[in-house]
């Protein structure tokens, strides 16, 4: 299973980048996308949407279940992935590249530190 090491996760199977801006790229891990199946719709929150840590931000469905998409630090939407809206299935091909879900300002870019490593990651699904 591809996890990758430069990545950090939550406990609800988001990875989160850090960005050279310092912003937060996020998205659903490959084991979310594959437990999931066929994903078909992605509903995002919009951009300058303020969001705590822990909160439902957007919903994505599959074939098979629609899940809660929670926001992984506190911070603002400052971007979100349009291309998601006509091609879903993007969360499939490529979860950690082209089907990224949203990009946040956090309000303490410290709060990453608090995330999953990949390893410990790795121990999370490994019990599932």
């Amino acid at each position: 299973m591809n996890i990758p090491e430069e990545l950090k996760y939550t406990e609800e199977h988001n990875w989160v980048q850090v960005l050279p801006s310092g912003n937060a790229r996020v998205g659903i891990s490959g084991y979310a996308q594959s437990r999931l199946g066929d994903i078909v719709f992605v509903e995002l929150p919009k951009v300058g949407q303020a969001v705590d840590a822990g909160q439902a931000m957007g919903t994505i469905e599959s074939v098979k279940a629609a899940t809660d998409l929670y926001a992984p630090v506190v911070g603002t939407v400052v971007a979100v992935n349009d291309e998601l809206a006509e091609s879903p299935e993007l969360v499939n091909e490529d979860p950690y590249g082209d089907g990224w879900l949203v990009e946040f300002r956090m309000q303490d870019p410290l709060a990453v530190k608090d995330l999953l490593s990949a390893e410990k990651y790795r121990g999370l699904v490994a019990e599932d």
